[in-house]
């Protein structure tokens, strides 16, 4: 009997996967896409729009606090119950019907099972009852699995039935005390939802909060998670964690506080989804990230796997964890298997049609704690590592008018970061309430290498929080 046979097949129906899957249908290719678990990943069900939606009601009533008149009309406190259930919507109740329904109409056929490398270019689809069928591709096998929380070796954590970020997205209730391992985004985003909802909230981080962003960023992001009652423990780690018999958790520090909570949320990294992948039957090693070129070819000791044709994208080939970026990866490769299917010659200069360069020079990002912070490109200290000749400006986002009108006492700071060679900005972090939406005027001047010279001409409308460019500029001056 024939194997089923598609020009593409991709492991993986997250963000990732349904991308690829899309495009390189689009094309005018067939593609096979193969999920164990709920297709739309990640990001729709234990991320991006659950955690969102925990946040966004928060965020709208400290708006309205922010604002004499609209703070008189609104009293009571926070709805959490109602918060949950606005949670359980966005993640369409942890059912796929509609994004299945949603990958019927682009045309893709949908396998659903563990997707395992069983060869050059097939793969094996195991079902619930451990059936298996073999799937044969043309073209292209796409691993799109994605990644997952990682639990650190701390002696008696795993057995302390520790949250992840998938526990503390879904949550049907939120726990009276939450202790948090890591300062990263997650930790710091769950920590600004609980706290909200009432929840005494811990965080203990090795490396203190945000590491990667702008000194400035962490340093509002710090008093203000204190402004809130949240207790912070920097610059230590637990040594023990255990869960006695009333289901209490004993967490011990290093520099020998103790916590107690009801929950712990381990928060300390992500580990690749690759160990049951079959990576063993083409060389690699099961469990590893996987290691691209820059065409997203799946290398192996230095070199694409025989005969090109097995690729990585999104998160599990750790260039950038972030949906978004995963998505643009995605899109790139669909275009670029086509563009090899039908031998038409791939654009791979910067920013060409079959690149990725944005993946190195123009990452976004938003953290959705409070105060937002939005950033792309390269900080300060990237940018110094990389051995730019740099200019670093700052501006107090609560000195623009736009800013005053928005929130009475707002709280904000801007930088950019320029290459003084070029005359271009390199970097950009903004923080404050509601920054996210300056973010993608960043993004354009970088990803466009728009000169310094030319963005005074882009005059921002008065009064806007966005006339913070203006202010940028003027501090690093027009003849610098």
């Amino acid at each position: 009997m024939t194997n089923p046979t598609f020009d593409v097949i991709i492991i993986g129906a997250g963000p990732v996967g349904e991308n690829v899957a899309d495009r390189v249908v689009q094309g005018g290719l067939t593609a096979a896409i193969v999920e164990r678990e709920l297709i739309g990943g990640e990001c729709s069900y234990w991320a991006c729009m659950p955690t969102k939606a925990l946040l966004r009601d928060a965020a709208a009533l400290r708006a309205v606090a922010a604002l004499p008149g609209a703070r008189a009309a609104v009293t009571g406190d926070l709805d959490v119950s109602a918060v949950l259930r606005r949670r359980d919507s966005f993640a369409s109740h942890w059912k796929d019907d509609g994004q299945a329904a949603w990958l019927e109409s682009a045309g893709v056929t949908l396998f659903r099972g563990e997707g395992r490398i069983s060869g050059t270019r097939s793969v094996s689809v195991i079902d619930g009852f451990g059936a298996a069928q073999t799937l044969d591709a043309r073209h292209a096998v796409v691993i799109a699995t994605g990644s997952s929380a990682r639990v650190p070796e701390v002696p008696g954590l795993a057995a302390a039935r520790p949250w992840t970020s998938r526990e503390a997205a879904s949550t049907p209730t939120v726990p009276e005390r939450l202790a948090i391992i890591g300062g990263g985004v997650v930790g710091v985003e769950i920590a600004t939802a609980f706290s909200a909802f009432g929840t005494a909230v811990t965080i203990v981080a090795r490396d203190g909060l945000l590491p990667a962003t702008e000194p400035f960023a962490r340093e509002l992001l710090t008093e203000s998670l204190s402004a809130k009652g949240v207790s912070l423990h920097l610059d230590t780690e637990p040594t023990s964690v255990t869960r006695d018999d009333s289901g209490l958790v004993h967490i011990e520090l290093a520099d020998g506080t103790a916590v107690l909570a009801d929950e712990v949320l381990v928060a300390t990294g992500r580990m690749p989804n690759t160990s049951r992948l079959g990576l063993e039957n083409v060389g690699l090693e099961p469990g590893d990230w996987l290691t691209v070129d820059d065409a997203l070819l799946v290398l192996r000791d230095g070199v694409p796997v025989e005969g090109e044709w097995l690729y990585a994208a999104g998160d599990v080939n750790r260039r950038v964890l972030l949906t978004h970026q995963g998505k643009y990866q995605a899109r790139i490769l669909g275009d670029s298997i086509v563009a090899r299917a039908q031998g038409t010659a791939l654009d791979t200069a910067a920013w060409g049609r079959h690149a990725f360069t944005a993946d190195d020079l123009a990452v976004p990002q938003v953290i959705f704690a409070d105060p937002e912070i939005a950033s792309v490109g390269f900080t300060v200290a990237e940018a110094t590592r990389r051995g730019l000749r740099i200019r670093a400006v700052e501006y107090d986002l609560g000195a623009v008018a736009g800013a005053s009108l928005h929130a009475d006492g707002y709280t904000g700071r801007a930088g950019m970061v320029v290459d003084e060679d070029r005359g271009v900005i390199v970097g950009f972090t903004v923080v404050g309430p509601d920054v996210a939406e300056l973010l993608h005027a960043a993004t354009i001047a970088i990803a466009g290498e728009v000169p310094i010279d030319r963005l005074w001409h882009a005059v921002p409308a008065y009064p806007t929080v966005s006339e913070v460019w203006l202010r940028l500029l003027e501090t690093y001056g027009r003849d610098s």
